[in-house]
């Protein structure tokens, strides 16, 4: 798709989009059979990895192996547990086979203006889980909750604190990714962090448009209809 990305690469192939997306299985009524599909699915598309819920890992692991990679939210979806707790979901979590973690900002603490301690919060998962082997830590800020100075404001903590992406939303607040959000998450990261972006992305035209403004990666329920959409706009369907 050739001159989609406001001059910051000229081209996308589907394998690179493909590898751009988390597909993401966290709905709290999906039972086995469901996520077996969503197996298959990154399998099938070539997926950055499956996002999961703790509580799915194993079976996840018994189903396909290490066949694919994993990722698993800690302090979902409100953010609002204790940092003991969180560092040891992110320790399990890796301990169990998880390369990529994401974490939910503690907003509460934020809007309180105690960045201090939301600062040793997010830097203390992050050295735990780096210990134990994860490739990268995200941490989801719940744009929709946030103005735009306090955007600003929670990307230079996450960048503080040695995470690897600033995450927009966890899509269980309402709202959802917005390419304002992205843009400016993306322009204050000022290149020591990326962007992933969440939340209600149900089409390929709306990722494309989250990558154009600075997106690094998508995380989305719908990728196996956003790959369909994609192969038919660059006509490789």
């Amino acid at each position: 798709m050739k001159g989609f990305y406001n001059g910051r690469i000229e081209s996308i192939t589907p394998t690179e989009f493909a590898s751009m997306i988390d597909h993401t299985l966290l709905k709290p009524d999906a039972d086995y059979k469901i996520l077996e599909k969503y197996i298959n699915d990154v399998r099938e598309h070539g997926f950055k990895l499956l996002m999961l819920p703790l509580s799915l890992l194993d079976k996840a692991l018994e189903i396909a192996g290490k066949t694919i990679k994993y990722g698993v939210v800690v302090g979902f979806p409100l953010g609002n547990t204790s940092t003991k707790v969180k560092v040891f979901e992110a320790v399990e979590a890796a301990s169990s086979g998880a390369s990529e973690v994401d974490m939910v900002m503690n907003i509460s603490l934020f809007k309180s203006r105690e960045y201090a301690r939301v600062l040793e919060d997010i830097s203390t998962v992050v050295a735990e889980a780096k210990k134990k082997g994860v490739e990268s830590v995200k941490v989801i800020i719940e744009t929709t909750l946030l103005d735009d100075s306090e955007k600003i404001k929670a990307v230079e903590l996450v960048s503080s604190a040695g995470a690897d992406f600033v995450k927009t939303n966890t899509g269980f607040l309402g709202g959802g990714a917005t390419v304002h959000d992205v843009a400016l998450l993306y322009r204050a990261s000022q290149g020591r962090i990326k962007v992933k972006a969440s939340g209600g992305i149900r089409h390929a035209l709306d990722a494309l448009a989250l990558i154009e403004a600075g997106a690094s990666r998508i995380g989305t329920s719908s990728g196996d209809k956003l790959m369909k959409e994609f192969l038919e706009l660059t006509g490789e369907a």
